[in-house]
């Protein structure tokens, strides 16, 4: 998982994004921006605007100048990778955009230069820059539509507001990241770190059917090397295709201890498992038999050190 779109979108409505401003949305509304999933597309449905699409559209320019959008992240971090995708606009995409970034709504750094676009086309930017950030503004010349924005990128928070508090050492929202995984062939393994409960099979993450022997598994980084006091393992939505079994396996530096044995599960339902003097750990392995999904894993305890 090297490619910056295995990170998490820091945008993504479904973790707390929002575009909060934009100077024009005449045409198409700019929250599709950060909607889940692919845009969609209906040809000849007709509104009192034209043509309906799934994404931000602004008015033909007559005057100088350009069009924007502000998005708030929902989770702040180190912005890895932009993905600007023009998906159905064909005559009427911005021939150039490029994309600011902002820890404060007052000083603005450019991450992506003005670029060229194609229309119906996804356009992938790779970013380095180390600073966290916590807005970006998407700029398109002159005007036109866009279908989606994607932030990537890795979780920088604070958890010094958790001192002397649990938490969940396990949430995306508080820096922890899936850093392997056997097999994410319908869904991505972050999902199940993802704010919020899984609406559907796609918001979790499930693997291919296993043909050979073995298991599949993914591993999470801990938002903090920490002490696990509380598992949950959730199969909402999983009827017909969810695990087995479950085991998890605390890591810490070259040792590994068992947290959790090879346990049943039952589909499309929460689980949780409390755990008696669990060591601290940095990374837990979650093994599930033979194949399936998971919607969320949430790993609950205390902070011992920083990972």
């Amino acid at each position: 998982m090297t490619r910056f779109t295995s990170l998490p979108d820091l945008a993504l409505r479904g973790h707390g994004g929002a575009v909060i401003a934009a100077n024009d949305e005449s045409f198409a509304e700019r929250e599709s921006l950060i909607r889940p999933g692919r845009p969609a597309f209906q040809a000849e449905t007709f509104g009192n605007k034209g043509q309906v699409y799934d994404g931000w559209e602004t008015r033909r320019r007559r005057e100088p100048g350009h069009d924007w959008a502000i998005v708030r992240l929902g989770l702040p971090g180190v912005i890895r990778g932009i993905v600007i995708d023009t998906a159905w606009f064909k005559g009427n995409y911005p021939p150039h955009a490029s994309v600011e970034a902002s820890a404060d709504l007052e000083t603005w750094v450019e991450i992506v230069p003005r670029s060229e676009l194609k229309g119906d086309a996804e356009h992938h930017f790779e970013v380095d820059d180390d600073a966290t950030y916590t807005h970006v503004r998407l700029n398109i010349f002159p005007d036109g539509g866009v279908a989606r924005l994607r932030v990537h990128g890795e979780v920088r928070t604070d958890l010094s507001i958790y001192d002397g508090l649990g938490l969940d050492l396990a949430a995306l929202a508080n820096g922890a990241l899936v850093t392997e995984c056997s097999n994410e062939y319908y869904s991505a393994p972050n999902n199940v770190i993802a704010p919020g409960l899984s609406r559907h099979q796609a918001e979790g993450w499930e693997t291919a059917r296993r043909r050979v022997e073995g298991n599949e598994w993914l591993v999470i980084r801990l938002a903090a090397r920490g002490t696990i006091k509380l598992v949950e393992i959730d199969t909402t939505n999983l009827i017909f295709n969810a695990p087995g079994w479950v085991s998890l396996t605390g890591i810490d530096g070259d040792t590994e201890v068992e947290l959790l044995p090879k346990t049943r599960l039952d589909p499309d339902a929460p689980h949780r498992f409390r755990l008696a003097d669990a060591p601290p750990v940095t990374h837990v392995r979650v093994d599930i038999y033979p194949d399936g999904g998971l919607a969320r894993v949430r790993l609950l305890g205390h902070i011992t050190d920083t990972v």
